[in-house]
């Protein structure tokens, strides 16, 4: 009897990690399959290609700047109930975006969209821990198969939207995401353990301790800073960057002089594991993104390759990726995360020291084999990254947590775009290809220090 319950036990948290899974998947889902749509949403609305960016930028600004928030609010009143209620969001918002009367409600509907992805994530780290137990296994294995979906959701993106808009058109972007949605609600909510005891009172004494002041000058701050990085408005970079600033110098002061602040500031601060755990995964993802962005533009502009070959040679990048990630969580289990990690951006520095070659040679095979190599660091980084956070961050944070390690992922990522950019300025070549992994190279060198110096927290 004992036996058929453990069993029952292990298959429930399977099937719950795997909604949460399927959740956490939308996000990046979305933010890749967009980029087959901008051509088509250009002549439907008559738009320059300035203004039909927006339709990225809302949902990236969105996302980076609504993790952490999420993240608090699972941590405050139940992951699993947000969960639900953020996939309700999105399958509301996409079967209503299709009939959008203009560009801008299709921004609007995107922006929604991120918000309602973004539970998705900081929402089943705070979960792991529960889902672990109920299957008796590792908390590596809950992480892995979010991880995974978190992989393979970006790097299906660009085939499976541009099947649906050459087959429909741009709104079954949207409306691919309500049945998934609703599938990842309905097995979280038939699987997934129930919310723990959370935060009750008066909606009045709620909303004076959850710190809304704290919360709006860091979501402020963030968009300010991620318009700024991302030229979002041209002549006024220096302005967001400035107004960033005086925002992020206000929720400091809020946060230190807060009795129950959004961001514990104070604990952070004494958190070394824990930052160290967000600067590496800053400055990998750099690391990763310069590739993910500048190569393809480098075997376009510089090789000649057409844009659907392009696509097929960037596969084994996030293919390899999702392969690896399993064999990395028996390694964690096995080895530990600290050398996981160590050994993932040993890896990672040879995989782009090998980048080089491609100043030489654009050989199809070539090609592949960088791409696929590319991808062994990106699985094992990302999953010992991950594990890091669950064990770093204290039980009642980690959906604050989880949130800013997103969060971090994007700040890496437009790091690596604005960078690029600079590097590509005055032309795509394998010069100026040259000169970014060396850049690259520089970035391994720290994030290895960054993993040498990391420790697992003690507990207390």
């Amino acid at each position: 009897m004992r036996q058929t319950v453990a069993v029952s036990n292990t298959s429930r948290a399977g099937l719950a990690v795997a909604g949460l899974s399927l959740g956490t998947s939308l996000n990046p889902l979305n933010s890749s399959m967009i980029a087959v749509a901008l051509v088509v949403l250009r002549e439907d609305f008559r738009l320059d290609v300035a203004t039909v960016t927006w339709v990225i930028t809302a949902f990236y600004i969105t996302s980076a700047a609504g993790q952490p928030l999420m993240g608090r609010l699972a941590d405050r009143f139940g992951p699993r109930r947000l969960f639900m209620l953020g996939m309700a969001l999105v399958a509301v918002t996409c079967a209503l975006a299709p009939f959008s009367p203009n560009f801008v409600f299709v921004c609007i509907a995107r922006a929604l969209m991120a918000l309602g992805t973004a539970t998705a994530y900081p929402c089943a780290v705070v979960m792991v821990g529960a889902l672990a137990r109920q299957a008796n296994s590792s908390s590596t294995r809950p992480l892995g198969r979010i991880q995974m979906a978190n992989t393979s959701g970006a790097a299906v993106g660009p085939v499976v939207g541009g099947l649906l808009v050459s087959l429909v058109g741009w709104e079954a972007l949207f409306l691919i995401n309500v049945p998934l949605a609703l599938a990842a609600l309905f097995i979280v909510r038939r699987f997934a353990p129930p919310d723990q005891q959370r935060e009750h009172g008066s909606v009045a004494s709620l909303l004076r301790d959850s710190d809304i002041p704290g919360i709006l000058a860091f979501v402020g701050g963030m968009v300010l800073l991620l318009m700024g990085l991302l030229d979002a408005l041209p002549g006024l970079r220096w302005w967001l960057l400035g107004g960033a600033m005086v925002l992020a110098v206000l929720f400091a002061w809020r946060e230190l002089s807060f009795g129950k602040p959004f961001l514990d500031l104070r604990l952070l601060g004494r958190n070394r594991p824990l930052l160290l755990v967000y600067l590496g995964f800053v400055v990998f993802s750099c690391v990763y993104y310069f590739a993910f962005f500048g190569l393809p533009q480098l075997l376009q502009d510089a090789a000649g390759y057409d844009p659907g070959l392009v696509g097929v040679l960037m596969l084994p990048l996030a293919a390899m990726s999702v392969v690896i990630t399993p064999l990395a969580v028996r390694a964690i289990d096995r080895f530990g995360v600290r050398r996981v990690l160590i050994a993932g951006v040993v890896l990672l520095t040879v995989a782009a020291a090998a980048l080089w070659l491609l100043t030489a040679s654009f050989a199809v095979l070539l090609v592949l084999a960088l791409t696929a190599l590319m991808g062994v660091p990106y699985g094992s980084v990302s999953i010992a990254s991950n594990q890091g956070l669950y064990l770093s961050a204290a039980p009642q944070d980690r959906g604050v947590a989880a949130g800013i390690f997103q969060t971090c992922r994007y700040v890496g990522a437009i790091g690596a775009t604005v960078m690029i950019g600079i590097f590509y300025g005055d032309g795509v070549n394998q010069d100026n290809w040259g000169r970014m992994v060396l850049v690259m190279l520089g970035l391994c060198a720290v994030t290895f220090v960054v993993a040498v110096l990391w420790r697992e927290r003690k507990a207390g």
